[in-house]
């Protein structure tokens, strides 16, 4: 039987994305094993919608470059005996290594050598994800270390996956060659969202309220506390809004604090961490999305899940205006503000409270942008990248019909 390890330092059942690929392959008849952190109070060995996840308890407590460095070599070291040991038994015909770290890509070597071809999967653009959590400028030695590092990695790789066209851009500019490299973006799975009702957009709807929703980790990157700050600003040209929050993280606190100082407690509303299952029945509460992330080096080049679940989900989303998001989407398609500007927010928060043609035009423009990245064409291009792996003819024609995308 064909066989795929896919290799992640995350939880499984918290990645989206890692889920969506090996859910996949196992639908396209493969058989799947995914080495994986463990979760709390989760089983050391499980199967997952007929994926086989291996996990590893070692915890995510990171804070410090010596902590990271630490759980880096731990898990690498733990992957690096794992994978060929179970490559003598199941005879994998890929590897697909997920980032961070990059050198991770190296732990399925001595599979590699066994005649399995790896896949390296960059999620994140690892020089800039320091540079933007750790102030260090680009200048640096560890930066350049971490360039360094990033390259020899893609050199190794049989095959580079990122997850849109300005990372690819920015990684052929450092010397990855395009033709080795496969955009597949992060895109939902429609299948979950498929029997949602779409609510009214006019203020004063059944429900007597006007909703605004973000979900997600509750981290200072994603700039909710601007989001309190528009509010505050717009709340009274808006009398039958609110602001729900859905997630828990280090900013829960902060924002409830900040939320109750602007007197917008019984407003704001911080719902809590949801299973991942539920969030397709909260975004059918809602009527806008909002996506309030912070811009620097690394964020410049961010593109969250959560934008297409609310394209899907066919509600209009405000977000801010990052290089990764206006490749994909113009003005006519998504409310962009300037990126930690509360009061642009706020404009853009009375906007769409007050004019529902605005909105219902938001949402046929975002469903026709995203429509050439929806998740089935992601889909079908990560299996011919694995299945190009196993068959040089297959293998050729998945390069021609890269290659074609690109060039248009």
């Amino acid at each position: 039987m064909k066989a795929v390890c896919i290799v992640t330092q995350s939880v499984y059942e918290m990645d989206p994305r890692v889920r969506r690929k090996a859910e996949a392959l196992v639908d396209a008849g493969y058989s799947v094993d995914v080495l994986a952190l463990r979760a709390a109070d989760a089983d050391k060995r499980s199967v997952l919608g007929g994926v086989n996840v291996y996990t590893i308890g070692l915890g995510k407590k990171r804070g410090s470059l010596v902590r990271y460095a630490f759980e880096y070599l731990a898990f690498f070291m733990w992957a690096f005996v794992r994978v060929p040991l179970m490559m003598r038994r199941r005879h994998y015909s890929v590897v697909d290594v997920n980032t961070l770290p990059d050198f991770l890509v190296f732990a399925p070597v001595l599979a590699k050598w066994m005649g399995a071809k790896v896949v390296l999967d960059m999620h994140e653009i690892t020089p800039e994800f320091y540079m933007s959590k750790y102030g260090i400028a680009r200048e640096s030695r560890t930066v350049r270390l971490l360039t360094w590092l990033e390259h020899i990695s893609f050199d190794f790789a049989d095959q580079v996956i990122t997850i849109n066209e300005p990372i690819l851009e920015l990684l052929v500019q450092r010397g990855l060659r395009r033709s080795k490299c496969t955009v597949v973006m992060n895109a939902v799975d429609e299948s979950q969202f498929r029997n949602l009702k779409k609510r009214s957009l006019v203020p004063g709807a059944p429900s007597g309220k006007f909703v605004m929703i973000y979900h997600g980790t509750l981290t200072p990157i994603y700039g909710l506390d601007v989001a309190v700050e528009a509010f505050a600003i717009a709340h009274e040209q808006m009398p039958e809004a609110e602001l729900w929050i859905l997630g828990s993280g280090t900013e829960e606190q902060v924002l409830a604090s900040l939320a109750e100082r602007r007197g917008l407690s019984t407003k704001v509303k911080l719902i809590g961490r949801v299973p991942a299952s539920d969030i397709p029945e909260w975004l059918e509460k809602a009527d806008v999305g909002i996506l309030p992330i912070r811009q620097d080096v690394f964020l410049d080049y961010a593109f969250p899940n959560k934008l297409p679940e609310f394209i899907v989900a066919g509600k209009p989303v405000i977000i801010s205006r990052l290089r990764a998001i206006r490749h994909y989407f113009n003005e006519e398609a998504l409310a962009f503000f300037e990126p930690n500007d509360a009061s642009d927010l706020a404009r853009q928060m009375e906007r769409l409270y007050r004019d529902q043609g605005l909105c219902a035009r938001l949402v046929a423009n975002a469903t026709q942008q995203y429509a050439p990245i929806r998740w089935d064409l992601m889909k079908e291009r990560y299996l011919r990248l694995v299945d190009g792996q196993r068959n040089p003819v297959v293998r050729a024609a998945a390069s021609a019909a890269e290659t074609t995308h690109v060039a248009r």
